[in-house]
Formats: structure tokens, C-alpha cells, sequence
């Protein structure tokens, strides 16, 4: 896994007592700090509904984020395909596509809060198929194609996009997949990636193999192979120097976030008399602890799923935001370069073999300062027999010393 590349996945999750400006420019600030640690992606999600996650339209964040980074790719984490014509959607990626040079990336789901649908007369239940009918329009229309086709819920007159996109043949597409198998499916069916955003819930963790299985066998139906580099696991942590101290940190707004969590959907039930954030961690949910913590969970995917493209944090605001960057930094610090093997020549390589070599070494260094220390008194010896000679042991001056 030396190729693991690291990110985020942001819905953001904000309580509703703080400052929602406020909120919204550290999930800026966030992403700059990302970029500047080496981070390689942060993917930003929509929401319309719930108070927490209050980026409604992700891409005017991507759009914001882009001048204030250099390197990390930006990708919607994930429009909602349901909500909006395809057209508009494809419009949209493309001209982010060019603003960016090709560093935004699109990721596609069907929409996870019922109360987004709900409020916009859209039945949940035909949530997945609407989106299985714009992913195919939108990448017709990428590549450039007219279409012509009428639905129960969009109509399309000769559309055509008048701005095709910078990246060719056009940006990183993913879709989202939790437990169902309409992501894998949709992912095999037309070359997609795939953002597993459950990937450490007990269920989620369950579902991988199968899932990324559909995928390979509905991909191998159209004659292709799914590529494990554009497949990306999502999963919750906190670290800090200590288990005591993530902890610490994290008591800052844990029961606030699952408290949020369960006023959509009760799904975390914690046993009475049991501490909420222990329970989460030992159920395995999340991570909270230290950087070699986070990596026996990235090493526990690794042993589940096999190879994978990236391990993605989902950001949830468990500590303050001084707390928060620490955890990023020590992630960036230890975890990264445990699975890049950045550090492999330095540490079994060149240090080993320093040590290994360090009495020979020694010696030849010894040996050359020595010899600098006996040249410089030669040097000086010279010198003092000159100017102890006098006048008749250098040459005169003036013309007769020409």
C-alpha cells in the first residue's frame, strides 16, 4: 500500500449553537491547512436539511477552497443527483474542471436525508434510480454527445455542453456506496470510482468485500476490470500524543455529533451506564487515540478490502479546532509515511548503515581531522622559522627582489 493516498470527506458537521460564518470559513482554513500537511483530496458534501451540515452547494465551496490551496483535489462529497437537472450538474463540473486545471474531482450519490427529498415533493424511493438515470446523461454529455430524451422528472431538448471539459477524457468520477449494492453496481456499469462512506461501521465494514465484488462483476460484464486505486474507504478518527489525550480532546463535541447522527436516524444506541465515546471507539466505529491507532485501523481495512486507493477521515468536529489541526498534523506526521515508506531509506538504510559502520567511520573521520590539525601546525611551524630567520631568510623587497 506504499501508493495509500490520504484525505477527508467534509458534510460538515457543525452544532447548531455556533457561529455558522464562522463555521464555514474554518472548513476553509481546514482545507488550506490540508494542502500545506500534504493531503492529497477532501471531498465536500450537500445538504439541505438537519441544522448540522450546512454546505448546501458544494461546489461554490470547492470554488472558494481552490484559491486558497495549491496541490490538494477538491471533489463534491457528493452532489445529490436527484435534486438538480443533469445538465446543470454537468455544466457546473465542467467549469470547476477548467477553474481548477483539473483538480476538481465528482462524486455522485442519491441523496441521504430524507428531509432534502422530502421538502422538494422527491420520494425517497425513487432516489437511486433517478441517479443511475443521470450518471448516464451527465457522462454522455462529458464526452460530448446531444441527447435527447424526456423522464418522469427531467426533460432534455438536444442538450449539449458549449464548454467540454479541461481533464480529459473528463474529471475523476465516483460514486457513493454504504451498505447497498446500487453504488457497486452503478461503479462497474460505467467505470466509476467508489467512496465507501461507511467503511468502518460494523455493517459497512461487512459490506466491503461484497460490494467492491459487485462492482468487479458487473464491471467484467462490459468487458473491463475495476481499478483498486479509485476505490476510497471513509472511516471517523481523533488522535493526539496520547490515548488520554484523544480522549480529552475529543469529549469537546463527540456527544454532539452522535447525538445529531441519531436525531436523523437512531442508529447508535449506546448501553446504558456506558460511556458514549468508548463505546464508539471499542465498537469499532472510530478511531480515537493515537497515530499508531489510526494505523491498525488503515492496516485492518487493509486486511479486509485488500488494496484501496485512499483512506478518507471524515471530519466531525469531536475536538476544537486547535485539537483538530493537531490531529490532522500528527496523521500527516506518522500515519502517512508509515504507508508511503517515506522514511524506509532513511531508517533501514542509511541509518542502519551508518550504525552498523560507525567505528570505521569514526576512524577515517578522526584520522582526517588529524590530519587537518597536523597540517595546520606544519603551517605554522613554517611560518615561525620564516619570521624567526629575520630578513636574510625571505626575499628583499623593491627591484632586487625581482
Amino acid at each position: 500500500m506504499t501508493n495509500l493516498r490520504h484525505g477527508i470527506f467534509l458534510p460538515p458537521f457543525h452544532p447548531n449553537e455556533e457561529n455558522p460564518t464562522q463555521c464555514l470559513e474554518r472548513d476553509l482554513e481546514l482545507i488550506g491547512w490540508l494542502d500545506k500537511l500534504g493531503f492529497h483530496e477532501a471531498w465536500i458534501g450537500e445538504h439541505h436539511s438537519a441544522g448540522y451540515e450546512i454546505i448546501s452547494p458544494p461546489e461554490i465551496f470547492i470554488a472558494f477552497a481552490a484559491e486558497r490551496t495549491r496541490h490538494i483535489r477538491l471533489g463534491t462529497g457528493v452532489i445529490s443527483l436527484p435534486y438538480h437537472h443533469p445538465m446543470m450538474v454537468a455544466d457546473r463540473i465542467v467549469q470547476l474542471d477548467h477553474m481548477t486545471r483539473g483538480r476538481v474531482m465528482f462524486g455522485a450519490g442519491p441523496g441521504l436525508l430524507a428531509g432534502d427529498a422530502i421538502m422538494m415533493g422527491i420520494d425517497p424511493l425513487t432516489q437511486r434510480d433517478r441517479m443511475a438515470e443521470a450518471i448516464d446523461v451527465i457522462l454522455r454529455l462529458f464526452r460530448g454527445d446531444i441527447v435527447t430524451e424526456k423522464t418522469d422528472w427531467y426533460t432534455m431538448d438536444g442538450c449539449r455542453l458549449h464548454l467540454l471539459p479541461y481533464t480529459k477524457p473528463h474529471p475523476e468520477v465516483a460514486v457513493v456506496s454504504a451498505i447497498t449494492p446500487s453504488g457497486g453496481r452503478l461503479a462497474g456499469k460505467y467505470d466509476l470510482g467508489m467512496i465507501c462512506v461507511a467503511a468502518t461501521n460494523p455493517f459497512g465494514f461487512d459490506a466491503l468485500g461484497s460490494n467492491w465484488q459487485i462492482a468487479c462483476d458487473v464491471a467484467a460484464e462490459h468487458g473491463r476490470d475495476m481499478d483498486p486505486a479509485r476505490l476510497r474507504l471513509v472511516g471517523p478518527m481523533h488522535i493526539a500524543e496520547t490515548r488520554e489525550q484523544a480522549y480529552a480532546n475529543a469529549r469537546f463535541g463527540f456527544e454532539r455529533y452522535l447525538g445529531y447522527l441519531n436525531n436523523n436516524q437512531p442508529r447508535f444506541i449506546v448501553p446504558t451506564g456506558r460511556d458514549p465515546l468508548e463505546w464508539f471507539t471499542e465498537s469499532r466505529y472510530g478511531v480515537c487515540g493515537t497515530p499508531d491507532d489510526a494505523i491498525a485501523l488503515i492496516e485492518r481495512l487493509c486486511a479486509k478490502q485488500g488494496s484501496f486507493g485512499a483512506f478518507l477521515q471524515q471530519a466531525h468536529n469531536w475536538a476544537d479546532f486547535e485539537a483538530t489541526k493537531r490531529s490532522y498534523e500528527l496523521y500527516a506526521r506518522y500515519v502517512m509515511p508509515h504507508f508511503t515508506r517515506a522514511n524506509a531509506p532513511r531508517a533501514a538504510s542509511s541509518y542502519q548503515w551508518c550504525g552498523h559502520n560507525r567505528a570505521e567511520f569514526s576512524a577515517k573521520r578522526n584520522a582526517a581531522a588529524k590530519a587537518m590539525f597536523d597540517k595546520h601546525e606544519a603551517e605554522q611551524a613554517a611560518a615561525r622559522a620564516i619570521h624567526e630567520a629575520g630578513p636574510l631568510g625571505r626575499p628583499e623587497r623593491g627591484r632586487q627582489a625581482w
